[in-house]
């Protein structure tokens, strides 16, 4: 007799430029190693910009945190330090130094956004990853059209059609609306992770309050 595996869908609500983010979802990763059944995931991620308002060229990582948070430069290398432990810690490394730069995000959202109406909460997931690579591994700027092009490319959209989706207008008042819907749900920070459409868990938790909160979710689920 074989059984087949449980299905679990999660939503990520996420900036590409949240370290927490990335550290969120590999806690996630390694959650449901720890829980011993055989799962089929689902993986779906929308959009939430930590700063909306960030100009094109974007802002100083350090001067941005000082300015926004009241860090001292010793806080924040501090910060960064204990984000890149812990990313290296889950498989990921943060390549952070100084100069490095924090920018708008509305652009790469909306790349996001059509992955994942088109191609699937696979290739969505896939972009997202090359979308965090290239900014925290690799320092490049992902407000920048051609920078964004690149990376759509890698990931199988013809450049020209990523330019287009980017430029498109009516994909702009979508996006829009989908960060107004998770802002009236009372979202004020990111990673939020919902599991099965109903559960929301704020912030990127230990590994194991993940997989207790995944284990309660399928409990009540069967349990219906």
């Amino acid at each position: 007799m074989t059984t087949s595996a449980v299905p679990l869908r999660i939503d990520i609500v996420s900036d590409v430029v949240c370290p927490w983010c990335i550290i969120g979802l590999k806690q996630v990763e390694k959650a449901l190693t720890l829980l011993g059944r055989d799962l089929a995931v689902e993986t779906h991620w929308h959009p939430f910009q930590l700063n909306p308002n960030m100009p094109p060229e974007g802002e100083d990582t350090a001067e941005h945190i000082a300015r926004k948070y009241g860090s001292t430069p010793e806080q924040s290398r501090a910060n960064r330090q204990r984000l890149s432990d812990i990313g290296e810690s889950l498989g990921f490394a943060f390549n952070y130094g100084e100069g490095m730069r924090i920018y708008n995000t509305f652009n790469a959202h909306k790349l996001l956004t059509i992955f994942g109406i088109e191609r699937g909460w696979k290739a969505q997931t896939d972009l997202k990853m090359a979308l965090f690579k290239a900014y925290f591994q690799d320092r490049r700027d992902v407000s920048d059209t051609e920078v964004l092009c690149d990376i759509a490319e890698a990931q199988g959209m013809d450049r020209a059609v990523a330019a287009a989706w980017i430029a498109d207008a009516a994909l702009t008042e979508s996006v829009r609306a989908e960060m107004a819907h998770w802002t009236d749900q009372n979202i004020t920070g990111v990673p939020a992770i919902i599991f099965d459409q109903k559960f929301m868990v704020p912030g990127a938790q230990s590994a194991e309050t993940f997989a207790d909160v995944i284990s309660k979710v399928l409990a009540k689920r069967e349990a219906a």
